[in-house]
């Protein structure tokens, strides 16, 4: 399954790199880009722990930039 998801409060560049790659690395996750100049989020991951994927790619965002949130 591939959704796409708007980010706010996504303020640094290099922080979105650091996201997209730790997101990345989750077991399940088939791929994961950030587009920082859009705000947005795409993962490609198995349908049966998408949900359980997003809830730790949120954890991921907060601990990297604490005000960003992953809309859903």
């Amino acid at each position: 399954m591939k959704k796409a998801f708007r980010m706010e409060e996504l303020e640094c560049a290099n922080c979105a790199a650091k996201m997209e790659a730790a997101i990345g690395k989750l077991e399940g996750v088939e791929s994961a880009s950030i587009n920082f100049m859009a705000g947005k989020l795409t993962v490609s991951a198995e349908d049966h722990r998408f949900g359980d994927i997003m809830a730790q790619a949120q954890a991921i965002v907060s601990k990297i930039e604490p005000d960003c949130r992953i809309v859903m």
